[in-house]
């Protein structure tokens, strides 16, 4: 009845109607038996789309993302961005060279890093240069990684003696230095020039995608879709290249922007042997960087400018790609 005292947790007396009331109000705002056990639908977040969540939130990959940004904005608009002709001396430039007083211009007004040993504007020249450098390591980039796709994917999806042929190959490609590699194919070729540079550093960087994606592809093999599709009686070939290819393609991708990276370093290095285009009348920072030895003891600067563009540009790729394979991996998630 309404007299009944009850004890509380407090040791303090409370009427039984009370209690009774206010039990009755937490039951009308808990759930019911047909709630419970449900889940709000929310619609499911891909890889790439949760990659992205947690590349906007990390510093290091806004970084490299902002070099390679300017990077790419420069190398694309840099016939319009140089502010001379990069081919031709400049006549406010060569005065000094015509007195005999100095043969590398220094800086002047209008002319803010000076002038090469030809009068010719060092500023336009890094800038054009740019342009040079992004074409031969995103193509080099772009024929190994198609060379690799291919190669992986007959060792990832056919095996037995295809798999042992092609990584043996592989593992020889492999065991020779990707620089030196590189090097002694492009002195293979009879007249060094820009695509020299980029079937080298292509050849040399194939066997790393190659073996990257064989490895994905056979932990995709045994994957449960995989089975799945295998016992509903799929053929081959669509279980390949609509299942195994593109959940192995991952670590490829974020492979390139590394190799993107080392393929900048190893273009100059070659261009600076004088294996690149031989034509200074399209500048190129490695060729640039080879130019300089010359005057490098007296005249440091057009050495450093190059090199600083080359070191920025690989360290911007490298932060991207080093972010991405983080935000990529699931043990790092």
């Amino acid at each position: 009845g309404d007299g009944v005292m009850s004890e509380s947790p407090k040791g303090s007396r409370m009427p039984g109607s009370r209690r009774k009331a206010k039990i009755d109000a937490l039951a009308a705002t808990a759930a019911t038996v047909q709630d419970a056990g449900t889940v709000d639908e929310k619609p499911g977040v891909s890889l790439i789309a949760s990659a992205w969540k947690r590349l906007r939130r990390d510093r290091i990959f806004l970084i490299g993302l902002v070099i390679t940004a300017i990077f790419l904005f420069v190398a694309a608009f840099a016939n319009l961005l140089a502010p001379n002709d990069p081919t031709i001396p400049m006549p406010e430039l060569i005065e000094d060279l015509r007195r005999q007083t100095n043969p590398v211009p220094g800086p002047e007004p209008g002319f803010p890093l000076g002038a090469d040993d030809r009068g010719r504007d060092l500023l336009s020249r890094l800038i054009v240069g740019s342009q040079q450098t992004l074409l031969v390591c995103v193509f080099a980039t772009l024929f190994s990684l198609v060379g690799g796709l291919i190669l992986g994917t007959l060792a990832g999806a056919l095996g037995g003696w295809v798999d042992s042929l092609v990584m043996r190959f592989v593992d020889i490609m492999l065991s020779i230095p990707s620089l030196l590699l590189a090097f002694s194919v492009a002195a293979l070729a009879s007249k060094p020039s820009q695509w020299t540079v980029i079937i080298a550093i292509s050849v040399a960087y194939l066997p790393v995608f190659a073996r990257l994606l064989r490895g994905s592809m056979l932990a995709q093999r045994h994957s449960d879709h995989v089975l799945a599709a295998r016992a509903l009686g799929v053929k081959k070939a669509p279980i390949v290249f609509r299942h195994m290819l593109p959940n192995s393609l991952g670590p490829v991708i974020v492979q390139s922007t590394l190799v993107l990276a080392t393929a900048v370093i190893d273009a100059a290095a070659l261009s600076f042997l004088g294996l690149g285009n031989p034509d200074d009348r399209r500048p190129e920072w490695g060729q640039m960087l080879g130019d300089a030895q010359e005057y490098l003891s007296d005249y440091p600067h057009l050495a450093f400018y190059p090199a600083a563009c080359i070191i920025l540009v690989a360290f911007g790729f490298t932060l991207m790609g080093e972010s991405l394979r983080e935000a990529l991996d699931p043990k790092t998630r």
